[in-house]
């Protein structure tokens, strides 16, 4: 009888351990089945929500979670929060990760989105005069990359060969005696009223709703539209995943590019 007691006890032991079992398989699949990215507003959570039917057809739910600056995605990322992020460039990567000792790779480049300069007190570059201050990003690699657009269009020259690394230590010359403003990308749109010019990244231009304000842009034939094409990242390891390569095919797409030429009519374009 004893016996007979400690089987049925068993027993009761093994449905529960199986029943356990099951529902955390149920779970863990769901999870499989969710993919979740940090973007910025625009155009890149606009972008990832035009692709939401085309991955729940491959059986996902894309969860968009998004940020108004350009370090909170790669922490959500290196802190597991989200699978993937969509918002920056490989050289601004590069410069996260050296700085931070994280290991976050590009899944690959969606698009392009050209800098630009930007009215604000002037209208023209020929109009600047002595003390006038032009805007442009913090960060170094964007940074760099509007100072090189202030030097295409003849307000600054810069060392030779500073390339990605400029700064505004490194103009040698500056005939129109301006002064360069480092402000945070994301805030620069908000500061127009105290600056003459300001060099703007195009999503934020676009949230502001200022892009046809843009009195010059990176050529589209330039370094830049492939240096910095912004990408889709993730941890290190995760990038052959099958949900993050669903992510990332499905971004690649005809109906992507096709939206992007119909809606931002030149100042963002695809790269694949």
């Amino acid at each position: 009888m004893k016996n007979l007691k400690k089987i049925v006890a068993l027993g009761a032991v093994l449905v529960l351990a199986i029943s356990s079992l099951a529902g955390c398989g149920g779970s863990s699949s769901e999870e499989d089945t969710t993919i979740k990215v940090a973007a910025t507003p625009n155009p890149h959570a606009i972008l990832l929500e035009k692709i939401k039917d085309t991955l729940a057809d491959e059986g996902y739910t894309l969860e968009i979670v998004e940020f108004e600056d350009y370090v909170k995605p790669n922490q959500a990322v290196t802190d597991g929060d989200v699978d993937a992020n969509f918002f920056q460039h490989q050289p601004y990567l590069d410069q996260y990760n050296e700085e931070n000792g994280t290991d976050i790779v590009s899944v690959g480049g969606v698009h392009y989105e050209a800098m630009g300069i930007y009215k604000a007190q002037k209208s023209a570059i020929d109009e600047l005069s002595s003390g006038d201050k032009i805007g442009v990003p913090n960060d170094v690699t964007n940074e760099a990359r509007a100072l090189q657009l202030l030097e295409a269009n003849g307000v600054i020259t810069l060392k030779e060969g500073k390339g990605l690394t400029a700064t505004k230590a490194d103009i040698v010359e500056n005939p129109y005696g301006i002064e360069i403003v480092e402000l945070d990308a994301a805030i620069i749109p908000n500061t127009l009223p105290d600056l003459a010019l300001a060099v703007i990244n195009a999503n934020y231009a676009l949230e502001a709703d200022i892009t046809d304000d843009a009195i010059a842009v990176e050529a589209a034939d330039s370094d830049a539209a492939t240096t910095y094409a912004n990408i889709v990242a993730c941890a290190k390891g995760n990038e052959d995943s099958e949900k993050i390569q669903a992510l990332i095919k499905a971004l690649q797409s005809d109906e992507v590019k096709d939206f992007l030429e119909e809606e931002y009519k030149g100042v963002i374009k695809a790269t694949f």
